[in-house]
């Protein structure tokens, strides 16, 4: 069977596989081993088999993805989201669509320490969605915002898309968390610039609710333990558990600081982010408290082990389905193809990353992510991009993924946690969607927004 037959056999029973609801680890695998034996024989598929697994996880950078994993789920049950959605829900209170706005704060916020857009839709869904509710904001509209705004959790670092994508193209992990610092706060501004309009101009049947939020819209049994909110502490800020934004600047000087800085390596930073998440998770809990402290540590490992093993599953899998490109040639072939073709460079990269579009109609992040890379990659160092601009990019198309039907896995968690029927989250995405499309035309026209900082480190 010649090369390109099996690149379509391959490619077939994949999307088969992965229609059949089998775990995308596994499909990659068992797609990739199929190949190989119809383009080699079973025996040197079975050494690829032997040998990929250990090849592609003993690399030392990977210890980062756990510690990254652990320090955002100690932060989940340290309450510190919580907090800072109530910091945010006082402080933009008296703006049109003060509580839209403060939502995709906390989002950006949660985001710079949590590393993941499910953890970060999850727990927004839970803490803001039924107070916009409450003021009068449509169920759509609500879980749209956190929906959308939740998808930052794979852009603002530390972000586990970033780290996987620089061990897939070997481009600098460090460089590429700190690229995607300007283009999320871009993004959390865009967002918020649009709930802001609509609720000053309205939206005809769905208004955002334009006045001043009432200053006890969050009630004393929405605190956290050990930061209850006085009946007169909102007013004047007093009472507010300033406490998470603390933590939350605290843990990202430790990691991006210590990044930027130089001061610490990748992994360095994200081990000692862990610790750092920990302790403030052990003296933050009031001694009342105490008892539900262990069972806590063991849901934040038993969490961070199952993430961190599906995750390493899915590298297995695609490792196994890299060896069948590399001996196929694939990437080579398509890179032939589209620099066979009579396009300016710049169409030829905005129709590539256009395919993902509809990728992410159908799979989650991370497949994506492994399928799309090791196939783009070579063509954007070929057309001469740069490597951690094309992170950036293509992390921004994923954005879209997450929130695209029929899959859009941040609407499902937003739906399942809020109890909000999914068309309704699907309907209130789509003016993000567009307000997505801007921010992508502006990094795709201005790459410098993505790259100059990164340029700036040591």
């Amino acid at each position: 069977m010649g090369a390109e037959a099996a690149i379509l056999l391959v490619l077939t029973l994949m999307m088969i596989l992965i229609i059949m609801e089998m775990p995308i680890a596994f499909a990659m695998g068992i797609s990739g081993a199929v190949g190989l034996i119809v383009l080699r024989d079973v025996n040197y598929a079975t050494n690829v088999l032997g040998s990929v697994p250990f090849a592609q996880t003993s690399t030392f950078s990977l210890t980062v993805i756990p510690m990254f994993i652990l320090m955002g789920v100690l932060v989940v049950k340290g309450d510190i989201a919580r907090q800072v959605f109530a910091v945010a829900s006082h402080l933009f209170r008296r703006f049109p669509g003060g509580l839209g706005v403060s939502t995709v704060m906390a989002c950006a916020s949660f985001s710079a320490v949590s590393g993941s857009s499910v953890a970060t839709s999850a727990t927004m869904a839970n803490l803001s969605v039924g107070e916009m509710r409450k003021h009068g904001y449509p169920a759509s509209l609500a879980t749209g915002i956190v929906a959308s705004a939740g998808t930052l959790g794979v852009l603002i670092p530390p972000s586990i898309m970033m780290i996987i994508y620089a061990l897939l193209t070997g481009e600098s992990t460090g460089k590429l968390l700190i690229a995607g610092i300007l283009p999320g706060l871009l993004t959390a501004f865009a967002y918020s610039t649009y709930i802001f309009v609509s609720a000053a101009v309205g939206r005809g049947r769905d208004p955002i609710p334009d006045g001043p939020l009432p200053p006890q819209h969050a009630s004393r049994d929405q605190a956290p333990p050990g930061d209850e909110i006085p009946p007169g502490g909102r007013a004047g800020g007093a009472g507010l558990p300033w406490g998470g934004l603390v933590r939350i600047a605290i843990l990202f000087v430790i990691v991006i600081g210590g990044i930027y800085s130089g001061i610490f390596t990748v992994t360095e930073s994200a081990a000692i982010g862990a610790l750092a998440a920990l302790a403030m998770v052990l003296f933050g809990k009031r001694p009342d408290h105490s008892p539900g402290l262990a069972e806590d540590m063991k849901d934040a490992l038993s969490q961070s082990a199952q993430t961190t093993a599906t995750i390493f599953a899915i590298v297995i899998g695609s490792g196994i389905l890299s060896a069948f490109f590399v001996i196929s040639r694939a990437p080579q072939m398509l890179t032939m193809w589209i620099g066979g073709l009579d396009f300016d460079p710049m169409i030829v990269m905005a129709l590539l990353l256009l395919l993902i579009i509809p990728l992410g109609m159908f799979l989650e992040s991370i497949s994506m992510m492994v399928i799309v890379v090791p196939l783009f990659y070579p063509i954007a160092q070929q057309l001469g991009f740069d490597g951690i601009w094309l992170g950036v990019m293509m992390i921004k198309m994923i954005e879209l993924g997450l929130v695209t039907p029929p899959i859009g896995i941040s609407c499902y968690v937003v739906s399942g946690t809020s109890q909000v029927p999914i068309e309704q989250v699907f309907r209130g995405v789509v003016p993000f969607l567009l307000v997505d499309a801007l921010v992508i035309a502006c990094l795709f026209s201005f790459p410098a927004i993505a790259t100059w900082l990164p340029s700036t480190m040591n």
